[in-house]
């Protein structure tokens, strides 16, 4: 990293990040609290109030949202008749999942291999960090040069839309010129980069019944309709023979032009087993940043083990729907119930539910915000040019404040680059991605002010 007075503090403040992404990480906060005590969420949220008012942040509030989380907020005013900035982060993390998988424990945060693990490291907590980390590095070399708002979300990975619905009954309270989110991540780890495009995602329950109770296979069996059966049938409508996702009347053949993904590269990210083909046509970015995805998360019927020779009476599962930007979620959403309702066989009484949904996003990169970001990634990157990426996944909030706040520029940077593992077990963070970005955020303040 070019050598700077910035970049020295940032440098020389890690051992303090280190410590205290791992009191943050200790927070066991899942926003699930029949999986885990919503004090372990509220002292997650408290330490955040407590590091803001540290750093001379006013109006410091914990707000409960509606889905009855609570977001932290904080202002720190800058210059007379500056700029305003909003930072966002999110503090709620996913389920450890699988604790045996993790090398070391999901909550204590460790160090292997050059990188920090524990959940919420990359994917949000360490978003926290950065903006701390950016904010701070200002502070020591001539101080803040723009009004700063904070928010630090506390049920993002739920989805349940709590803080979107308190921004948009506390319309006044987000207000802001310039908008960072910090959930985002480079396309690969040294390479800096800003999220232009978000997929948006619809979420439908679908339930199948045939029969007033299960039946015996044997005597039944062969004419009696079987839902799971039916269920599994409808299922498999929504992909084509190569796997691309077909839902009645959704358009699906829209290109990515911009950063692509090889596909060499997207097989390691992901994973995949030896020998297991990819799905879908096109390229590996028009597939997952241009495209809609389905994705059956999870099917209630009999499990393995316990099972019975039985024909299922009844059968549900809970179908995700990732919608590219151009297209709209609701009318998506319409197209998906439609779609398993007509395709679901035999007659089947079928039903489908809403259970959650979130627009895609398109961001305006010609706007003097991501000129003072290209400049500032440039230096933190040693002179690489920032690229345009796109998202696969969700965040519903992005429209949400594009909706209440149309004249502002939305930004989307973060360290949820493929290596940190977000959502999956041994999520960890890479220390020089954090250094670098808190670095670009400081230097991004800066020279916005200026703009």
């Amino acid at each position: 990293m070019s050598s700077n007075p910035v970049a020295e503090t940032v440098a020389s403040l890690m051992p303090r990040a280190k410590a205290e992404l791992a009191e943050l990480v200790a927070f066991k906060s899942v926003a699930d609290f029949d999986q885990y005590p919503r004090s372990e969420s509220e002292g997650a949220a408290n330490w955040i109030v407590d590091a803001l008012r540290a750093e001379g942040f006013q109006d410091l509030a914990l707000l409960d949202t509606p889905d009855g989380t609570q977001s932290v907020y904080g202002f720190l005013p800058g210059p007379e008749g500056a700029k305003t900035v909003l930072l966002y982060a999110h503090y709620d993390v996913q389920p450890p999942l699988d604790e045996a998988g993790w090398v070391t424990p999901p909550f204590e945060l460790t160090e292997r291999d050059g990188r920090w693990y524990g959940r919420g490291s990359a994917d949000c907590k360490g978003g926290v960090i950065m903006h701390l980390l950016a904010l701070r590095a200002l502070k020591a070399n001539g101080g803040v040069p723009v009004h700063v708002k904070v928010i630090v979300e506390g049920s993002e990975e739920q989805g349940t839309g709590g803080l979107e619905r308190y921004a948009e009954e506390h319309p006044e309270l987000l207000t802001a010129d310039t908008i960072v989110i910090g959930d985002a991540g480079n396309f690969r780890a040294g390479l800096p980069t800003v999220t232009a495009t978000l997929r948006g995602m619809t979420l439908v329950r679908i339930q199948v019944d045939t029969l007033e109770g299960n039946l015996h296979s044997g005597q039944f069996g062969g004419a009696a309709p079987d839902a799971l059966a039916a269920l599994i049938r409808v299922l498999d409508s929504l992909r084509a023979e190569d796997g691309s996702t077909t839902v009645d009347g959704l358009a699906g053949d829209e290109a990515w032009d911009g950063l692509q993904y090889d596909e060499e590269s997207f097989r390691k990210d992901a994973k995949v087993l030896d020998g297991v083909e990819l799905i879908g046509s096109g390229t590996i970015a028009d597939r997952i940043w241009a495209r809609p995805a389905v994705t059956v998360l999870g099917i209630d019927c009999p499990p393995v083990v316990g099972a019975t020779a039985s024909v299922q009476a009844g059968a549900r599962a809970l179908v995700s729907l990732r919608v590219p930007p151009g297209a709209d979620a609701a009318e998506a959403t319409k197209l998906l119930q439609a779609h398993l309702e007509t395709r679901t066989p035999w007659g089947a009484r079928v039903s489908t539910e809403q259970i959650g949904q979130g627009q895609p996003f398109r961001a305006d990169t010609s706007s003097p915000a991501y000129a003072a970001m290209t400049d500032a990634m440039s230096v933190a990157y040693a002179g690489q040019e920032m690229q345009y990426a796109g998202l696969g996944g969700s965040i519903p909030l992005c429209n949400t404040l594009a909706s209440l706040y149309p004249r502002a520029e939305i930004l989307l940077i973060g360290l949820s680059e493929p290596e940190a593992q977000i959502h999956a077990v041994n999520e960890g963070v890479s220390p020089d991605e954090l250094e670098r970005l808190s670095v670009a955020e400081a230097l991004f303040l800066r020279n916005y002010a200026a703009s």
